[in-house]
């Protein structure tokens, strides 16, 4: 396992890490998420993401009950959570002082934490100023209670002007942003987000890096009744693809994968891995068989040749007009 800094902090994470989303409290017992988070730890991987959310805070338990259990030295891992969904009522969500504050506690207490290392804004919120996201966010970290901030799916425009109020009142600016980035979803990463990489040291922890499964191979098979037949009626396959074209993409990228010796799903996660703009790939998992797949597939970075990627865009054939790597 290698460790990238988390873009211009000094706080390192490992390259791929593992998240609790639609997994813990949801589709796996407890005791399965304690055996995927224990492989993960002893074979290197120090970030675990969390929301508060995922299964409407029983995740966040879930993950406080396994930390707690095994021990582990603070010091050794890095946990995040996210704020923004927390309730039904008035101030339950949303990016307000309020919400934010209460969010925090909440969190720390289901974690079972005194502080976290990254607390995220899930989405923008359009009906609370930035200044007052930033001020809140700042406090918490004057206050000890967190130890980094950070954005996830905000516009470049969104971040660039928390980054700019943070300047101009001396106070701490978000230090990363957690987008989806695959091989199907690429152009917000590679293009919109350019200029903060080298303007303001943006760190990223991307999600979905299989893109939701598909680009581990074991769909394949529906893929190519769906090429035959047609995607009509086959609404797991328009939610996960958004566009039709993608099906020829995903059965060519696991055919190359075959001719390479390389298993689909360690292809798709070493593809992400190759930009240097990726702080961490976040992971997940119904099983540890899961987790000891994707970690496997860092033994096969070397074949990942600058020919290899180039290639790789030639199936893909949807490069942005940048591409960042």
């Amino acid at each position: 396992m290698e460790y990238r800094r988390m873009g211009g902090t000094g706080l390192q994470l490992s390259e791929l890490s593992f998240g609790s989303w639609l997994t813990f409290a949801k589709q796996i017992k407890d005791n399965t998420a304690e055996e995927c988070m224990a492989y993960a730890y002893d074979n290197g991987i120090n970030f675990f993401d969390n929301a508060e959310i995922y299964s409407k805070g029983k995740s966040e338990e879930v993950m406080g009950k396994i930390l707690k259990k095994m021990g582990w030295d603070r010091s050794t891992y890095v946990v995040s959570s996210k704020v923004f969904w927390g309730g039904d009522l008035p101030n339950q969500s949303g990016l307000s002082r309020k919400h934010i504050m209460e969010g925090f506690e909440a969190s720390a207490r289901r974690l079972q934490m005194d502080y976290l290392d990254l607390f995220i804004c899930h989405r923008p919120d359009k009906n609370t100023p930035i200044e007052e996201t930033v001020r809140a966010m700042n406090d918490l970290i004057t206050q000890g209670k967190i130890l980094y901030w950070g954005t996830s799916e905000w516009s470049a425009q969104e971040i660039q002007e928390a980054y700019g109020v943070a300047r101009q009142y001396n106070l701490v600016p978000p230090s990363m942003e957690q987008p989806q980035y695959n091989m199907l979803t690429r152009d917000k990463f590679e293009v919109e987000y350019k200029q903060l990489y080298k303007n303001i040291g943006l760190g990223t922890t991307v999600w979905s890096p299989l893109a939701s499964g598909l680009l581990t191979g074991k769909h394949n098979k529906k893929l190519q009744e769906a090429t035959r037949f047609g995607i009509d009626g086959l609404d797991w396959l328009k939610d996960r693809l958004y566009q039709k074209e993608n099906i020829d993409r995903v059965i060519a990228l696991d055919a190359f994968a075959k001719e390479l010796g390389i298993p689909t799903a360690a292809l798709a996660l070493l593809w992400v891995l190759k930009n240097p703009n990726v702080s961490t790939a976040i992971t997940g998992a119904s099983k540890v068989e899961q987790v000891k797949l994707n970690i496997d597939a860092l033994e096969y970075k070397p074949l990942i040749t600058n020919e290899v990627m180039e290639k790789i865009e030639g199936i893909l054939d949807n490069a942005p007009e940048h591409p960042q790597f």
